[in-house]
């Protein structure tokens, strides 16, 4: 099997989904505008700096789940993505998933952001195999905790690892796309690691490594 596999937010995205679902739900009146948009901010200028404490944001971006029907979430979800992912949608990364599916390849996201925010931007781009952070549920309703270990950093290895292991597949050839240090890990772990409009570390990284940068921006 060949397996093309890509990160999500400000790779496949030209901004972050996590971040944008959080100003989401301050600008439509969901949760209080100053409390929230200045922790959602804290929250992503550490991911940006790999200093993230994953396990204090998922606490405090999945509560919001919690607090709402999953009813309720849903027609959210939706006003969302039609509100603030379409816009962010870039074509040249809808073009990179098409060369790579028609070249006969798996195809897989793998991101940070939870399961909820994601699943239906992967099925915006045909992708059906998506490994997320799982938001745990209980009695039809978000609990606002989350399931097994987060896809994150080294994270993202172990789901990769697993989802193999459960799937009975044997990747011969792999691709990786990523924008994030955070990445690197991954990265590292593929025979076709490629940085896409990369951060500082990665970029340096990358070069230090010989893996191609390219950009999916106009």
């Amino acid at each position: 099997m060949s397996l093309a596999i890509f990160d999500l937010d400000n790779t496949l995205l030209a901004g972050d989904s996590d971040y944008l679902w959080g100003q989401f739900l301050v600008d439509t009146g969901v949760v209080d505008r100053d409390r929230y948009e200045e922790a959602n901010r804290t929250f992503y200028e550490a991911y940006k700096a790999g200093t993230l404490d994953i396990d204090a944001f998922l606490r405090f971006s999945l509560r919001p789940l919690s607090e709402h029907e999953p009813d309720v979430l849903w027609r959210w979800r939706e006003q969302f993505v039609r509100e603030k992912i379409e816009p962010i949608i870039l074509p040249q990364a809808q073009q990179l998933v098409e060369s790579h599916r028609a070249r006969g390849h798996t195809l897989l996201i793998i991101t940070a952001t939870n399961h909820f925010v994601t699943e239906p931007i992967a099925a915006r781009f045909g992708v059906d195999e998506l490994l997320a952070t799982r938001p745990a549920m209980r009695d039809g309703r978000y609990t606002g905790d989350y399931l097994g270990i987060p896809t994150f950093q080294e994270g993202k290895v172990r789901a990769l690892h697993a989802w193999l292991a459960q799937s009975g597949c044997e990747a011969e050839e792999t691709w990786f796309y990523s924008d994030s240090r955070n990445d690197i890990p991954l990265l590292e772990q593929v025979t076709h690691p490629v940085a896409v409009d990369p951060d500082e570390i990665l970029t340096h990284h990358a070069h230090r490594q010989g893996w191609p940068v390219i950009s999916l921006r106009d």
